[in-house]
């Protein structure tokens, strides 16, 4: 035997009214207002996420080409340290 409806602590009203053509209007109205709300974020999250990256891209370009040009310097290869100059003390 399937368990009916009111088993599982639920209700089915069967007195549905019908919808009047004014009211599916409406709603139909309603949603192509929410999918052209919804394209708009995903374009938004679309350009958003490309810019990230670009921006991303650039930085890390920037850092791996400054870390590239100062491991080729060699100027301080050639620098000799000064040599230390002792103070007498004052006695």
């Amino acid at each position: 035997m399937s368990p009916g409806p009111e088993q599982h602590g639920l209700k089915i009203d069967d007195t549905t009214k019908k919808l009047k053509k004014s009211e599916i209007d409406f709603m139909r109205l309603i949603e192509q207002q929410n999918l052209q709300r919804v394209q708009k974020l995903q374009r938004q999250r679309r350009n958003s996420k490309i810019t990230a990256l670009s921006l991303g891209g650039t930085v890390l370009g920037i850092y791996l080409y400054s870390m590239y040009s100062v491991k080729q310097e060699r100027f301080l290869d050639d620098f000799e340290e000064p040599l230390k100059v002792e103070v007498p003390q004052k006695q």
